[in-house]
């Protein structure tokens, strides 16, 4: 069995490939600047927003967020596993791909899995033949028949059938004990309670297993390589529960997967769209009316993952539920799901069906073709939806309505990333609501202001040692080079916040300046500097837009790795309770561990990062300047200066966090602080007198 491919190879490959000759061979490249554009493959679009830089040796979508380097590449548009894309790259260069020696752990892991995939798969094609055997198969092929399926479609997405009885599966692939308990690893096999309700031992002379799936169509579920890691099956008769899922398994994560993503995936280039449904038969019913972008959650409800999987795949994600009390409840949980990942160019729209019907009743009724329109027509989006949610049983021709329906929604919206979306979605409350948009922002900080101090008394109060977030001085290190290079990133020193009160926020997400030579619109995620310094903050110019201190301090990382040698200890940014801060030591830990590594092939090792969050963030920061000017233009900036102001604002900013948590705690109980705490606070009203 092939072991894993050594990190250095990787690195190695990825510093000799270029990555522009393997993307312009499958999508054609136009030079913009010192970049490479073209219209994205992995979403359908007119202007192009798919840019491939040559210098930092990566591409990025501003559309849908795609981005990776050469062997990402290959992953995302030849639909090749991460071992074979590594092949494939290395093939182009006549290179040979060495593999580790794995220990005896990683290798039992590996054969546990491989054994899994395997046996699932021999599962699913018991459950085919079966439904091919006419001895058994009637009733189902019947009830196939009656909801209107074609062999096609049923051969398609692998269907099958689980005949009545205990042990059928098992005579066939649990002839063994040992067999018997791959089956229950596996998700497919039960194993029998003794009277106490505890698991039977095993006997020589008796089976202590029985088959999950009995009676019932089957359904197998695939991962996004075509891999059958579980099943969900439908009963037959009338036993419950009607639908029945595999448990989770060491190859099944039912919060990672969606039902039918792959043969979505199989039927378009492109997904325009996916809908996403309520059950398997849904998915079924709308591929065999033509609709092929139909996908359903596996007994849950749909969470964050569900919405990051769909969006890697299309801009546009459509519910399509049952009108009924779990449906509205249902779509709910996907609208509040879905807020964090409500990117610019995303749309989520919402479709609730009359009670009654579902979209496997729907279209059999009235085609695929009207129900396409249905969606295009009926189809909310998610600003009407949400606000139409939230605003029942509430009367906002009332003060007390308008005031209920702005304590309600601006905490949601509050979760919208920032971009033109989030500003436009506080102006439509604004506007429902009578109340200004600086009110809609107090509420919001009052809100967390007061989870704040409910979580600050349920827990002892901090030692003043304590410091989240607090660096020491940076030690000098020599730049790249003399002058910043011609790619690089560039500005002055990173700005203050405005004032005690105001937040390390915003910043800007559009494409590099270099993406389009007209320049490029403003977003509100980068902020003109427009104030004047404090006494004690890091300089800055007016006229330019910044990323915050955090964010900033990443972005100086992907393009200056070597920055990393100015903090000797990444482990105190691991315990923020910000996460662009815990991120920032996860990069510097990255770092630490392998010096030397240049931007791409830090990115590179960025990208398998277990938070979401993080791996849409890097590419984002990564294609796009630092510091540029009011015109889109970039900046020249010395990374070892804005790195060294960074960490100031920090300290900064979290000593007057410290200070203000002292002064509330001097209000609500004054005797139980320290002669020191009250020298602090002595300090902090003098500073603000």
């Amino acid at each position: 069995m092939a072991g894993k491919i050594p990190q250095y190879f990787i690195d190695d490959l990825l510093a000799r490939a270029d990555i522009v000759p393997v993307v312009d061979s499958r999508v054609k490249l136009r030079k913009t600047g010192k970049n490479y554009s073209a219209c994205c493959p992995f979403h359908d679009e007119k202007t192009p927003s798919f840019t491939v830089s040559p210098d930092k040796q990566f591409y990025y979508c501003f559309g849908c967020g795609a981005s990776g380097n050469a062997v990402g590449f290959l992953m995302e548009y030849d639909r090749l596993p991460f071992p074979e894309a590594v092949e494939k790259l290395a093939a182009s260069l006549s290179l040979e791909v060495p593999r580790e020696k794995m220990d005896a752990g990683q290798l039992k892991r590996q054969q546990e899995s491989q054994s899994l995939y395997q046996l699932t798969e021999k599962a699913a094609e018991f459950y085919r033949e079966k439904l091919r055997d006419h001895k058994v198969s009637t009733p189902a092929i019947t009830y196939l028949k009656n909801r209107g399926l074609s062999g096609a479609i049923c051969k398609e997405f692998g269907i099958g059938l689980a005949p009545p009885g205990w042990d059928n599966l098992l005579n066939q692939l649990g002839t063994s004990s040992e067999k018997a308990a791959q089956l229950e690893l596996a998700g497919l096999a039960i194993r029998r309670q003794d009277s106490d309700g505890n698991a039977g031992k095993s006997e020589p002379a008796k089976r202590h297993h029985y088959d999950r799936f009995r009676n019932r169509i089957m359904f197998p579920i695939r991962d996004q390589r075509g891999r059958t890691i579980a099943f969900g099956g439908r009963v037959l008769g009338d036993d419950k529960p009607k639908y029945l899922n595999s448990p989770e398994t060491p190859i099944f994560h039912k919060s990672r997967e969606l039902y039918g993503l792959w043969e979505a995936r199989q039927a378009n280039r492109e997904l325009k769209r996916l809908i996403v449904v309520e059950g398997y038969m849904d998915v079924v019913a709308l591929a065999q009316f033509d609709i092929r972008c139909a996908v359903a959650t596996l007994g849950t409800a749909c969470g964050e993952d569900h919405i990051q999987l769909a969006f890697r795949h299309t801009q546009e994600v459509v519910f399509c539920f049952d009108g009924d009390k779990a449906g509205r409840t249902a779509a709910r949980r996907a609208l509040e799901a879905g807020l964090p990942h409500m990117q610019d160019g995303r749309s989520l729209r919402f479709l609730l069906l009359p009670e009654g019907e579902d979209p496997d009743t729907l279209v059999r009724q009235i085609g695929g073709e009207r129900f396409n329109q249905l969606i295009d027509e009926q189809g909310r989006p998610l600003e009407d939806f949400l606000f139409d949610l939230l605003g029942e049983g509430i009367n906002i021709q009332t003060m007390d309505g308008r005031a209920r329906l702005s304590k309600a929604a601006a905490p949601l919206l509050d979760r919208l990333p920032a971009g033109v979306y989030r500003q436009l979605m506080f102006q439509q409350l604004a506007r429902r609501t009578g109340l200004e948009q600086d009110m809609l922002e107090e509420i919001i900080a009052a809100e967390k202001a007061r989870s704040a101090e409910l979580a600050r008394q349920s827990q002892p109060a901090p030692q003043p040692a304590a410091k989240p977030g607090t660096t020491p001085a940076a030690k000098p290190v020599s730049a790249p080079s003399a002058a910043p290079v011609a790619n690089s990133p560039a500005g002055e020193a990173t700005p203050p916040p405005y004032g005690d009160e105001a937040p390390l926020a915003a910043t800007y997400d559009g494409p590099p300046p270099d993406y389009d030579e007209g320049g490029i619109p403003q977003d509100p995620q980068y902020y003109p500097e427009e104030t004047p310094a404090v006494q004690d903050g890091p300089r800055r110019r007016s006229g330019q837009y910044r990323l915050p201190a955090e964010r900033m301090l990443i972005a100086l990382l992907l393009h200056h790795p070597q920055l990393a040698e100015t903090i000797e200890d990444s482990s105190r940014f691991s315990a923020s309770n910000d996460s662009d801060l815990r991120l920032f030591g996860e990069i510097l830990q990255v770092l630490h561990k392998n010096p030397g590594l240049n931007s791409n092939q830090l990115f590179g090792r960025l990208l398998n990062l277990e938070s979401k969050e993080a791996r849409e963030l890097l590419p984002r920061l990564a294609m796009s300047h630092p510091i540029v000017g009011s015109q889109g233009q970039a900046m020249e900036y010395d990374p070892n200066t804005e790195f060294s102001d960074c960490l100031r604002t920090l300290d900064l900013a979290a000593e007057r966090e410290r200070k203000r948590g002292l002064l509330d705690q001097l209000k609500s109980n004054g005797n139980q602080l320290s002669a020191d705490q009250l020298a602090l606070l002595a300090q902090f009203r003098r500073k603000q007198d």
